[in-house]
């Protein structure tokens, strides 16, 4: 089956970032001049993925606003001329892409916010996409790299890269088959491990592609790491009865969960604007120079 639908969980209160994230979601903090939330959904529609399911919270109306059509700007940018700009607002979402929005009413953690999906999704795989990993593919990006696994696995599949040995406990750690290879069979997972307890040093990135068997275990997985439902602890479960395949994506992820992932992401989109590179690479060469 075709990979037609992606869940996006963006219910999170952002508090790393306040008080940036008081009234405005952290989804919606700019990388230059696009919202972390479009940077993922545009990874899931080049990879033909077509229905967009955002879960979200009371406080997140501004994502729904974002990729809605806003007729007052439009309007104001045809009367000034501005039709570039009148291009880049209309095709935020091209033709063909739906969206739907579902609340997650309390923050019981990803495993509860992709179950608060399962009426969208029925009995089809899926994929997840974590607006907080930033992931620049090149060529082809992360989610085309996972559909195409699927495809060809026909078996979840989630994307991993390796990490250093100390920060395992900030991840869900895979153990695998064979670690050098990029696509490998999972035979255990555990959600954020010290590193003496760690199987290996891939970690587990904000990008999955899951068989719908996925929602019966998460309806059967009690509250476990921080006292969430924790998709790991599903996936775990998932092994006993199913293939499940970590693929090693090439590509940069930048973690803009937090301060300093968030500011080095901004510099590397910066630094390949087609607008601002020449000139921003200049204020960054001066910049440097008289802080040195």
């Amino acid at each position: 089956m075709k990979v037609t639908k992606a869940i996006f969980p963006v219910a999170g209160l952002g508090t790393r970032f306040l008080p940036a994230t008081k009234a405005n979601p952290k989804e919606m903090l700019p990388i230059v001049d696009k919202p972390l939330i479009q940077y993922a959904v545009e990874d899931a529609i080049a990879a033909g993925i077509t229905e967009l399911i955002f879960v979200t919270s009371s406080s997140k109306r501004a994502i729904e606003d974002h990729f809605d059509s806003n007729y007052e700007l439009e309007s104001n940018l045809v009367a000034k001329g501005k039709y570039d700009l009148l291009e880049v607002v209309r095709n935020i979402l091209p033709a063909g892409i739906s969206c739907a929005y579902i609340r997650q009413h309390s923050p019981q953690g990803l495993g509860h916010a992709v179950l608060c999906a399962k009426q969208f999704v029925m009995n089809e795989p899926f994929a997840v996409l974590l607006a907080d990993d930033l992931i620049d593919g090149g060529k082809h990006s992360c989610m085309q790299q996972m559909v195409k696994t699927f495809s060809e696995t026909n078996t979840s599949v989630i994307a991993v890269e390796k990490i250093a040995a100390q920060d395992t406990d900030k991840y869900g750690i895979v153990d695998v088959a064979a670690d050098e290879q990029f696509v490998a069979t999972i035979r255990g997972i555990v959600e954020k491990p010290k590193p003496a307890d760690a199987p290996s040093n891939l970690g587990v990135v904000g990008r999955y592609i899951l068989t719908p068997t996925i929602f019966q275990l998460l309806e059967n997985t009690v509250h476990g790491s921080g006292g969430e439902i924790q998709l790991t602890d599903a996936i775990a479960q998932l092994l006993k009865i199913e293939t499940v395949h970590a693929l090693q994506f090439k590509g940069r992820r930048y973690d803009c969960g937090n301060k300093l992932g968030y500011l080095e992401a901004t510099l590397a989109y910066a630094a390949k604007h087609p607008e601002l590179a020449h000139d921003f690479k200049s204020l960054l060469r001066d910049f440097v120079e008289c802080t040195a």
